[in-house]
């Protein structure tokens, strides 16, 4: 009977050792982790809502056929992609071009902690506003852009150089429909005009509205590429919209394009005033100056 019992013994499993296949956690492992959650979540938001989606998606199924071509031993095929492979890097870094510039420009606005390039652009946004309201109120078409933080000499080259001092007056000269230099986007650095009749990249957003333009494009599409910021007034309807990291929002007052601007210039938005309108004696009225009685209805509106 011992003997019975030593063989049961004997043959019983052994349960194995769990211990050793353990992860062992250090807190540099715990950061790794942290650090490549951060960046694929950071690469995810990037390219969602853009042309990178279809194409990742349709360089994912090229890579798992390759993988399925690998395993059942095709050689031909598996030569080929060893082959070119190496290759590959450089395409993909020409297809996703703007996507990479787009990441490298937020990393470096991150990493900015100057703000200089938008203090004088700040100080000056009341012409701007005054300038759209006129615009909008006559059904003339314009397209200003605010440089901030990424510089826009490329496209400030494809126009006519200025260098003047921003105001209300040369805006409403310059957009005036029998004006030379009215089509194109005017570029703004800090509180001067840099260049008019400027060519802009379009937007390629298949997301976008069939009812927007070109002009509404080209200004959504230079908020793509940089972080600069667009003011865009309709021909066709008058509305006023404003454009940040490819975002617009369209048919906005007057008030609400001043809120925004102080918003996006890093400045608490002064109480905001009402905008004379077109042709009225006060809107060239200087600050301090009385202003005339006027009636309840408020100036600016649109019938």
């Amino acid at each position: 009977m011992v003997v019975v019992q030593n063989s049961r013994k004997e043959t019983m499993p052994k349960l194995p050792n769990l211990s050793g296949y353990a992860p062992h956690l250090t807190t540099g492992s715990v950061l790794d982790i942290l650090l490549v959650s951060f960046f694929i979540y950071q690469f995810l938001l990037l390219v969602r809502g853009t042309r990178a989606v279809p194409m990742l998606t349709g360089v994912g199924t090229l890579a798992i056929a390759f993988y399925i071509a690998h395993l059942a031993n095709l050689r031909t095929l598996d030569w080929l992609v060893g082959t070119i492979l190496p290759y590959s890097i450089f395409a993909l870094i020409v297809i996703f071009q703007t996507e990479i510039r787009q990441a490298l420009a937020r990393l470096g606005r991150n990493l900015t902690l100057s703000r200089g390039s938008q203090n004088g652009t700040a100080d000056a946004y009341d012409d701007i506003v005054m300038a759209a309201t006129t615009f909008s109120q006559d059904q003339t078409g314009a397209l200003v852009v605010i440089e901030r933080e990424i510089g826009l000499r490329t496209y400030i080259e494809s126009g006519v150089a200025l260098d003047a001092h921003l105001s209300y007056d040369l805006l409403a000269t310059l957009f005036r429909p029998s004006a030379p230099l009215h089509d194109g986007a005017v570029i703004l650095q800090k509180d001067r005009i840099a260049a008019a009749a400027c060519f802009l990249p379009l937007s390629m957003n298949p997301l976008l509205s069939t009812q927007l333009g070109t002009r509404h494009r080209a200004g959504i599409g230079i908020t793509e590429e940089t972080d600069a910021v667009s003011v865009i007034v309709s021909e066709e309807t008058g509305q006023i919209s404003i454009a940040v990291t490819g975002q617009v929002e369209r048919d906005i007052t007057p008030e609400r394009l001043r809120q925004r601007l102080a918003e996006l210039m890093m400045h608490a938005a002064p109480q905001a005033q009402p905008y004379p309108a077109a042709g009225s004696v006060d809107a060239f009225r200087l600050p301090g100056e009385e202003r005339a009685p006027r009636s309840p209805e408020r100036p600016g509106d649109q019938s």
